[in-house]
């Protein structure tokens, strides 16, 4: 079977679209209160690997949901007006949902590039989960 797009196409097809920040940018803008870092990992990825202090977790198949004031799953987070700096593990899931995000009306957004990965490589604080 072949596919129509795979995941590499779709992702970089998300990244011409969307704004994308290093780690280092993203860990200048930690301590920021009008930015809001989301950790889109699976929850199993955040208990092993630990997270970034001050990001919410976002299970990745709930942001939809949880980003549409219409929905019952409504969180009151992504209606406080700030910056949603997305991230993952190496930022393939977080360029995909930034470009969801940005395509439902969430402004402004971004997503890590390298996610997680980068972001403990270039020597980011993580929470110990």
């Amino acid at each position: 079977m072949k596919l129509k797009k795979g995941y590499k196409q779709l992702v970089a097809e998300a990244e011409a679209e969307i704004e994308s920040i290093n780690a280092t940018q993203a860990m200048e803008l930690l301590q920021d209160d009008s930015c809001l870092l989301v950790d889109l990992r699976d929850i199993r990825e955040l208990r092993r690997e630990g997270g970034i202090p001050g990001a919410i977790h976002v299970p990745r198949g709930l942001l939809e949901f949880w980003i549409d004031p219409d929905s019952p799953y409504h969180r009151k987070e992504f209606a406080s007006g700030k910056r949603f700096i997305f991230f993952c593990n190496l930022g393939w899931r977080s360029a995909l949902a930034a470009k969801v995000a940005q395509d439902m009306g969430l402004s402004p957004v971004c997503h890590i590039d390298g996610g997680f990965q980068a972001w403990k490589k270039c020597g980011g604080p993580v929470t110990n989960n």
